[in-house]
């Protein structure tokens, strides 16, 4: 009994150990295995953070790409807007680099000098004698619509800057330092406030647009043959409602329109209604304003030189310089001009040229209602 009992005894120590032995293993192993899945916990988040940094990385270059595509849109942007400016400068500043684009038709005419008659009673006359002359024409009823009293004995030169509608045009003129008369195109959806940047000048006059015989970039509303009286009434009519304070008008193109006799008839009839005096651009040889001008008891005014058919500095100024002997010869002379930035250089540049000359607006000239 004893023995069995020892037996039993052993086989449970045995037993026991066996049971600690592997508990032992079993910790060991469980050891193991929490090492193992923290050395994969670690490189699965490694992974992860590795995958969050790959993938946020390109996310910059993206950014940086798309910034740069920002940046370029931008410039992009604001280079159409240059492009756009630039040809809107070209178009009414400078066009000196496309001799092709022309402000006015282009005829023979352009390149002619005109020649009034000497009137050496407005050059020579005293002051007794033009308070005669003058008492003698309201007698008459003949009264002169241009001051005729003369301060100085010096040649007269109007220079007309045709085709103005933007304010930086009007300060790239007033810059220049003596009197040019700039002469402003209507209003159009193309320059809608041509007429408001006029009205805070001392002096203006309209660019009148009238039918060409050949040219592409016609104006709105344009004055064509063929218009009835009452359609050319009301363009003049709408003139004065938009340029209350003007006083002239000169011809935009019109080289076809102021030759016709019908049409002009109807012009300085309605003119002569609205107070408006016509100054002769002189598109063509045919033209028949003076003959109007004298229908109508109103001055014949015409320009003499036209400075800028060619945008080169020497032959501008060669023009003006044709202009200052016409003046010289016959008391008084109008050139007219365009505002490209060649053209107001010229101007600038030649203040020497003009030392010996009353520059003056148009409505100074020394011209009597007759022509």
């Amino acid at each position: 009994m004893a023995k069995r009992k020892t037996t039993t005894n052993k086989t449970k120590q045995k037993k026991t150990k066996t049971q600690q032995k592997n508990s032992k293993s079993n910790n060991q192993k469980l050891k193991l295995i929490n090492l193992v899945l923290v050395i994969l916990i670690l490189s699965l988040v490694i992974s992860i953070l590795s995958y969050f940094f790959i993938l946020n990385e390109p996310n910059k270059i993206d950014t940086k790409k798309h910034v740069q595509k920002k940046e370029h849109s931008i410039k992009k942007d604001v280079d159409l807007n240059n492009y756009a400016n630039k040809k809107l400068n070209e178009y009414f500043m400078d066009s000196a680099k496309d001799n092709n684009v022309k402000y006015e038709e282009y005829t023979d005419e352009f390149e002619k000098e005109y020649v009034h008659k000497n009137n050496k009673e407005d050059k020579k006359i005293s002051k007794s004698k033009e308070q005669k002359e003058d008492k003698k024409q309201t007698n008459n009823k003949e009264v002169a619509v241009f001051p005729k009293k003369i301060e100085n004995n010096k040649p007269k030169l109007a220079i007309i800057i045709d085709d103005v509608t933007l304010q930086r045009q009007v300060k790239a003129i007033k810059k220049i330092g003596y009197k040019i008369t700039m002469s402003f195109l209507p209003p159009t959806k193309h320059h809608p406030d041509s007429a408001k940047i006029a009205q805070n000048l001392p002096f203006y006059i309209i660019h009148f647009p009238m039918q060409a015989q050949s040219f592409k970039f016609e104006e709105e509303h344009t004055l064509h043959v063929g218009d009835s009286f009452k359609k050319i009434e009301n363009r003049v009519k709408q003139l004065r409602h938009w340029y209350p304070n003007a006083e002239y008008t000169n011809n935009h193109t019109g080289s076809k329109f102021t030759s016709n006799d019908k049409s002009m008839d109807y012009l300085f009839k309605a003119l002569k209604e609205y107070n408006f005096l016509f100054v002769d651009s002189r598109t063509t040889a045919k033209t028949v304003a003076k003959k109007y001008a004298k229908k109508y008891d109103m001055p014949y005014i015409s320009r003499n030189i036209f400075l800028d058919n060619k945008q080169k500095f020497d032959y501008i100024q060669n023009q003006l310089k044709k202009a200052i002997r016409i003046a010289k010869k016959t008391g008084y002379a109008i050139a007219i001009g365009h505002p490209h930035s060649i053209t107001l250089k010229v101007l600038n540049d030649s203040k020497p040229l003009l030392k010996n000359l009353d520059l003056v607006y148009v409505k100074e000239l020394p011209i009597s209602v007759k022509p």
